[in-house]
């Protein structure tokens, strides 16, 4: 009779079952682990073996074999470990068969049967859940997988825990859920001295998810603006949180079980490669875009990112999901990100800045931000100058409104664009309008449509270009309390729409 354990392998951030089929026969003493598992699959064998042995447990000399089924899925990770040893012992008659096989387990063995920490808990807890199984894994992740708060956790510290535990001598308590981890300090709006536009600019990015790309000289703020948005963005929804941290889960993120209800901010430097930002390389592992998503993905010094990576963003800014194909595998990510780029004008920094001069204008801004091609810069929604701060004026105390005031005025937009998509569930800021939804809430008063007509044909607007000025109005609306896109609504969302100058 064959013994069966439960574990998951990871496609994306989806968690397929797996079931762990090992069975004894007569024959040569052998160790058999077959079903497409990969080198650190394959391995388990030996960590088993001495995770037995050092608990007095031999190995009887009989042929073994243990089958990862379905055997065509491929088979990565360490945390096949726990079940291999579950099957086993199940199969040796040391623990009940029954009670494995409504487990899910997961967890990497070390020689001295200590169980660590492995990545995907969450996810694998969700997978747990939808099988109306528990899960069992490392203390160490325990944490991190009761906040599915949908089945029980069990988290074992040892294998020889693991067997007290399904012997009846020593049952496993549930697990916790971790703290809510705090996010980072917020930056106030306020120590950025003036860039008023700017600041609008980035009020009017947060309110509606609308990638913003800054153009300026070298300190003139484009960084600091940036680095203050999570300040003013609203926090994650429980489903949005729930969504985030199984990514994250995934990548090995997540710091002692604690999920945060900070939006993600990340920032890759230009030398990032293809694999880094999409996703991809050994795994195919969620990318920077995936790892921002329902958060903010900063590209600083962005034509210097290499052309082909910047060229991969605009299917995924589009689409908001990523498909990361690769020879042995097709993996989705959701990627739902709030872009925000920063550029210098020319190579050296200067062109607009008329108290220096640039010996290769207009030439040198043209090249250098010709690297940015149409059809990408056509996705930007706000694109605003940043000029350059006069020193005479750091010395002024700061002004404008605190980060807390603004982040008000957005959380107030977005209560007002939860309301306007609660039937829409695949739209959940104005960003994500599209069809009979944006024709609804976006059209304009009449005097507003004449004036982007008027517009949009001296621009040259395409299809796109048009309805982003239309979302990027409705979220001036939004923040303004209006129901109805007016005229000064449309011109403000016309003026960030006007291609950014290069000389």
């Amino acid at each position: 009779m064959v013994a069966r354990a439960y574990t998951v392998a990871f496609e994306g951030v989806e968690a397929r079952m797996v079931e762990v089929q090992c069975s004894l026969s007569a024959g040569t003493s052998a160790f058999n682990l077959v079903g497409l598992p990969d080198k650190a699959v394959s391995e388990a064998r030996e960590r088993v073996r001495a995770a037995l042995n050092a608990m007095s447990i031999a190995l009887p000399s009989r042929r073994i074999t243990v089958n990862l089924s379905p055997a065509d899925l491929p088979k990565e990770g360490s945390h096949f470990d726990l079940p291999i040893a579950l099957a086993l012992l199940a199969e040796l008659e040391i623990i009940p068969r029954d009670e494995v096989e409504h487990t899910v387990a997961m967890g990497e063995l070390s020689l001295d049967g200590r169980l660590m920490p492995v990545v995907g808990a969450l996810p694998a807890a969700m997978a747990a859940a939808e099988e109306d199984r528990a899960l069992l894994c490392p203390r160490a992740c325990g944490a991190e997988a009761a906040w599915v708060g949908a089945t029980e956790v069990l988290a074992a510290g040892s294998l020889a825990e693991v067997v007290r535990h399904y012997t009846g001598q020593a049952p496993l308590p549930p697990a916790e859920a971790g703290e809510v981890v705090p996010g980072p300090a917020g930056r106030d709006l306020r120590d950025v001295k003036g860039q008023e536009r700017a600041k609008r600019a980035l009020e009017i990015a947060a309110a509606g998810r609308h990638h913003l790309m800054m153009v300026g000289t070298p300190g003139s703020g484009k960084s600091m603006l940036a680095a203050r948005l999570p300040g003013i963005l609203p926090p994650l929804s429980a489903a949005e949180a729930l969504e985030t941290s199984m990514i994250h889960s995934l990548a090995g993120l997540l710091s002692e079980g604690g999920i945060s209800r900070a939006r993600p901010f990340r920032e890759p430097h230009h030398t990032a490669s293809m694999a880094a930002i999409v996703g991809g390389g050994k795994g195919a592992k969620p990318g920077e875009i995936s790892l921002a998503h329902n958060g903010v993905l900063f590209m600083d010094e962005f034509p210097e990112f290499p052309r082909a990576v910047l060229e991969t963003l605009r299917q995924p800014i589009e689409a908001g999901e990523v498909m990361v194909a690769r020879a042995n595998a097709h993996i989705r990510y959701p990627c739902r990100f709030l872009l925000i780029a920063a550029a210098n004008p020319c190579r050296c920094g200067y062109l607009t800045d008329p108290a220096r001069a640039c010996g290769k204008a207009p030439l040198c801004g043209e090249d250098y931000l010709g690297r940015i091609s149409g059809p990408l810069m056509d996705r930007f929604d706000l694109r605003v100058e940043v000029p350059p701060v006069a020193f005479t004026d750091l010395d002024l105390p700061s002004s404008g409104e605190s980060s807390a005031t603004v982040a008000a005025r957005v959380a107030k937009a977005r209560a007002v664009q939860d309301t306007r998509f609660r039937d829409q569930p695949q739209m959940r800021v104005n960003a994500d309008m599209e069809g009979a939804v944006l024709d609804e809430a976006a059209t304009p008063d009449a005097e507003g449509k004449a004036l982007l007509l008027r517009v949009a044909e001296r621009m040259g607007l395409s299809a796109r270009g048009y309805h982003r000025v239309l979302r990027v109005a409705r979220t001036i609306a939004d923040l303004d309390g209006s129901d109805t896109v007016r005229q000064p609504h449309v011109a403000e969302a016309i003026g960030y729409r006007l291609t950014v100058k290069t000389n």
